[in-house]
């Protein structure tokens, strides 16, 4: 089995069109944690189809995706205080 790595994704999109559509293909890779940040477990063909997906999705002048890679390591060090995930899939801050 290919090895996995974790990624925790997060997006500033100016456009809310663009920003649905983003949301969208991140779910299909991943968890949704926070109104903008991902959490995904990847292959390295996982992560190249993401990146390339994504590609096509922003506008490289006015958008913004940041992939952080953690060792297992530092999975063990995320923690959550305050409140749950978000609950609702339509709701996007802007």
């Amino acid at each position: 089995m290919p090895e996995e790595n974790f990624y925790v994704i997060s997006y500033d999109i100016s456009e809310n069109k663009r920003r649905t559509k983003i949301h969208k293909c991140l779910k299909s890779y991943g968890e949704w944690k926070q109104f903008s940040v991902f959490e995904c477990r990847l292959t390295s063909t996982q992560y190249q189809k993401l990146r390339h997906r994504l590609d096509k999705l922003i506008k490289p002048t006015e958008d913004s995706i940041l992939f952080y890679r953690l060792g297992q390591c530092c999975q063990r060090h995320v923690e959550r205080i305050g409140c749950a995930a978000p609950r609702q899939d339509d709701v996007f801050l802007v």
